[in-house]
């Protein structure tokens, strides 16, 4: 596998092997995310300054009586209102990560737009199954539409995003949004999304398994997502987006993903499927790009352009001109 890696993303990659004793591994969760806490606490004190963002922390009231959600929010100084906003949702697998992991993230995507990032603490499977990591997305972004003004954020410009597991939940989240129809969603930003629990065999003999984030691992995540075994009849397409029989009436979306990323066939699947929905997509596959290739290569010209097609997209769907 390793001799299909873009050679600007390969020494990004094995340093993270080296760190990670060969990468992620779930199959002893606790110990993976005591693990992944400690890389993230050590990359994050070597990141740059994001100057000119002001961030608090709210607990919002959770979904129908449950527990209260931590949003994180990320205010663009010197920007004048209104702002666009997004609700942004951190990956893991499900499993695995917090705001903090993307705090760096949220703090460049507020600066790059000019949006009000607001950053979801969602609770985590297997302790909390679906629809309660859903639903704790869902009451955030109820919250931060009613909140618009107090963030000076225009609330007919609110984007949904994440990555990973995170992009799953933003796709969902999409879906949710759009049958109840008490918030406006203006654009998804999909990156990497994990949609498809029937993604349970190799995609090709040329993909047989994948880096960073391989086969196993995806298994073990969607079965504490969804307490069963994934790939089995009655999953709700909230909790896997790709089981959605009707994908029109969503917002215009964004989907990216490397093409040796285990998601890369779902998520082309889900782009392919929009568009014939008639849905607005716009869909990059990056060559030679392994799973969460973005965290690793920083600095590479990949990732400076996975960077700026994100930032392009998004600040156009929101009406924004991109920093810089």
């Amino acid at each position: 596998m390793m001799d299909r890696v873009h050679p600007e993303l390969a020494p990004g990659l094995q340093a993270f092997m080296a760190v990670s004793n060969g990468g992620i591994d779930i199959t002893d969760l606790p110990a993976m995310r005591e693990a992944m806490a400690a890389m993230g606490e050590a990359t994050r004190a070597g990141l740059p300054d994001v100057p000119g963002i002001v961030t608090s922390d709210h607990h919002v009231p959770g979904y129908e009586g449950d527990p209260d959600v931590l949003v994180r929010v990320y205010v663009p100084e010197d920007v004048a209102d209104p702002r666009p906003g997004l609700v942004w949702i951190h990956g893991g697998g499900y499993v695995l990560g917090d705001v903090e992991g993307d705090d760096f993230r949220c703090r460049e995507l507020a600066q790059s737009c000019g949006c009000v990032v607001a950053s979801v603490d969602y609770r985590l499977a297997p302790e909390t199954p679906h629809p309660g990591p859903l639903h704790d997305c869902y009451a955030a972004l109820v919250w931060f539409a009613e909140q618009a003004s107090e963030f000076g954020v225009d609330p007919a410009r609110i984007a949904i995003g994440g990555a990973s597991a995170g992009g799953g939940l933003a796709a969902g989240l999409g879906l949710l949004a759009r049958d109840r129809g008490e918030v406006p969603v203006a654009y998804q930003l999909l990156i990497y999304p994990m949609i498809d629990d029937r993604n349970v065999a190799p995609a090709s003999d040329t993909l047989t398994d994948t880096l960073v984030w391989n086969r196993e691992s995806n298994l073990i995540g969607w079965r504490s997502l969804l307490g069963q075994e994934p790939g089995a009849e009655g999953v709700s397409m909230y909790a896997a987006a790709s089981r959605a029989a009707d994908l029109s009436g969503l917002p215009p979306t964004y989907i990216c993903v490397g093409d040796i990323d285990l998601f890369a066939v779902e998520d082309i699947d889900y782009a392919q499927r929009l568009v014939a929905a008639g849905v607005p997509t716009e869909l990059h596959v990056y060559p030679g790009a392994y799973h969460a290739f973005d965290s690793f290569g920083a600095g590479t010209r990949v990732v400076d352009q996975f960077m700026r097609d994100r930032n392009q997209a998004l600040c156009a769907a929101l009406g924004a001109e991109p920093a810089g």
